[in-house]
């Protein structure tokens, strides 16, 4: 809570567009298109209504498969991510667009060239999730395949993430002088070549455009290990969290915050976000029934059955998802799911759903339900604003990507009816202060630069 002397901190809030996953009730009857562009400018427009600072899109780079399958109840499918953000662009004022893209399959060049437009065709508005892989099943759609070693994923992230920035601080400010009495431009003196030789990446070229007006978009890294929360205290502006309770929020938040410390960084300047859902209702047993609804649409039998095969690593089928546990133990056939985050040992992991399982007297189906829920805030309107400040407060997060289980009206709620009441608390804007993005979220900018025409 607030402490006695100390300022409110202010809540910052960003939208995500899910896509078709185990969040998104795909199959409700209220549940638009997952490819249509109106369905992006829909969720975009009204998350700037509710001045959210920025939008997020995910990232599937293969459809997963299941047991040699793809994997119906559970597909990220999705245009291609610049495309609907430059889209987006055009469409929008304020909100931060923030794309995840993946630095094990791309080039430094070509991702610091497409952020640098982006930022530019938004006026500052772009954001960067960047993930890494080490999958071969992802890695089969590239010509390199599923070369890279999983110790590698981060060696290669922080080699992408250097070179990327070699090219947007390349163009000094005041190379672009427009002269057209000289007939010259660009003062080839102020722009620099990239010369990066390295265990990754050897490279010597030149950006083709100056830096946008963020100097460099706003960096994004979501990753829960040791190194992950390493790389993204060191690197990234904001941090995308799956903790959901106020202590386990807490312990991340004091973990990174002080990694940051330790790589010579102000702390304020990495903003915590964990993802969460929300279900709203007119009293608290409404919306309670609501929740469950919304989870056992999320979690159909069959979806159980795959959820449990895939830490169980062996088929599954012929369980019945209403009744208790597999008493046969995990197999080691990773092959089960294919194109899915791993996390952690799976033996460990159901040993730990076991364990709850018995403790719960939860049957299979039950039991997925429990383990697979985000952070939820669920009640009415009041509450859930009161609960969102009270972790930001308590210094558990910074804010929160909102992800809404139906797409694209699924924010829509919330945004006419929680965004007023933090905004009378206090805790939230009402009305963009900043002009970027990195403006908006209280952060400096890169490398003591100033923003908007920092080339």
């Amino acid at each position: 809570m607030i402490r006695e002397g100390q300022q409110r901190k202010p809540v910052h809030l960003a939208a995500h567009f899910p896509g078709v996953n185990n969040t998104t009730v795909w199959s409700d009857p209220d549940s638009g298109s997952q490819i249509d562009f109106d369905s992006f400018v829909h969720l975009a427009r009204k998350a700037e209504q509710g001045l959210f600072d920025f939008f997020f899109l995910a990232e599937g780079l293969r459809l997963r498969e299941h047991r040699g399958r793809i994997h119906d109840l559970d597909v990220v499918g999705r245009p291609d991510t610049f495309t609907v953000l430059a889209g987006l662009a055009a469409v929008t004022e304020h909100i931060g667009l923030a794309g995840t893209i993946n630095t094990t399959f791309n080039e430094p060049f070509e991702v610091s060239r497409q952020f640098a437009s982006l930022d530019h065709l938004s006026d500052g508005r772009a954001a960067w999730n960047m993930v890494t892989s080490s999958d071969a099943f992802t890695g089969e759609n590239f010509r390199r395949g599923g070369f890279l070693d999983h110790a590698d994923r981060y060696r290669r992230a922080e080699e992408f993430i250097t070179v990327a920035r070699e090219f947007w601080d390349s163009w000094a400010p005041g190379a672009v002088i427009a002269d057209p009495d000289s007939g010259v431009y660009v003062d080839p003196d102020r722009i620099q070549t990239v010369s990066h030789h390295g265990a990754q990446f050897d490279v010597s070229g030149v950006a083709t455009l100056p830096a946008g007006p963020q100097g460099h978009p706003i960096l994004l890294q979501a990753g829960d290990s040791d190194e992950g929360r390493d790389f993204g205290a060191k690197h990234a502006d904001a941090l995308f969290t799956g903790h959901g309770t106020l202590d386990a929020g807490q312990r991340y938040y004091a973990d990174v915050k002080a990694r940051a410390v330790v790589h010579g960084r102000n702390p304020e300047h990495l903003k915590v976000f964990p993802a969460a859902t929300f279900v709203l209702g007119d009293s608290a047993a409404d919306a309670e029934e609501k929740a469950r609804f919304i989870r056992h649409q999320q979690v159909t039998p069959q979806t159980a059955i795959a959820m449990l095969e895939q830490v169980w690593q062996r088929d599954l089928s012929g369980y019945d998802p209403d009744g208790p546990l597999p008493d046969v133990e995990p197999a080691d056939d990773p092959t089960v799911t294919q194109g899915r985050v791993r996390h952690g040992d799976p033996k460990a992991l159901a040993a730990a759903w076991r364990e709850r399982a018995e403790a719960d007297k939860l049957s299979i189906r039950e039991l997925v339900i429990a383990v697979t829920s985000r952070q939820q805030f669920v009640g009415t309107a009041d509450h859930i604003a009161t609960e969102i400040d009270r972790h930001v407060q308590s210094d558990a997060c910074d804010g929160f990507i909102l992800v809404p289980h139906l797409t694209p009206h699924g924010l829509d709620e919330f945004i006419d009816t929680v965004v007023p009441l933090l905004q009378e608390r206090g805790a939230f804007r009402t009305a963009y202060s900043g002009a970027t993005l990195r403006e908006n979220l209280g952060l400096d900018a890169p490398g003591g630069a100033t923003q908007r025409g920092v080339a």
